[in-house]
């Protein structure tokens, strides 16, 4: 199985910056798209950045200009780096990625145990 595990979480005033890391491990054959969802408080859980193995990058729109998404396939590990954050970017976040465990397999759906970000106005 893969696991990831995720750091870099934490209290953070307005317009200032954070950076979160998932590092994944475990039987891994490869590792397609990684990125990084969010889920605030009686919200649903959304998309907020992605980074595919050639470095296609997708971000949500209130995010763009703020956000990098980052990605070092040797290390099967993706980064997320947050500047100039709101109070509405307040949520705990979760990382993901799409990894097959054998050849040829189609890759499955695998999650971190989430990372608090909480911005204070």
């Amino acid at each position: 199985q893969v696991q990831l595990v995720e750091s870099g979480g934490g209290l953070v005033q307005a317009g200032g910056s954070l950076r979160l890391s998932c590092a994944a491990s475990g039987s891994i054959f490869s590792i397609n798209a990684m990125g990084w969802y969010r889920q605030a408080p009686g919200k649903q859980r959304e998309l907020v950045a992605s980074i595919t193995s050639g470095g296609s990058t997708n971000y949500l729109d209130s995010v763009k200009g703020r956000f990098t998404i980052s990605r070092d396939n040797a290390k099967n590990t993706v980064y997320l780096l947050m500047n100039s954050l709101k109070p509405e970017d307040t949520a705990v976040y979760y990382c993901n990625a799409k990894a097959s465990v054998v050849a040829g397999s189609d890759p499955g759906d695998y999650w971190g145990q989430g990372t608090q970000v909480t911005v204070s106005s």
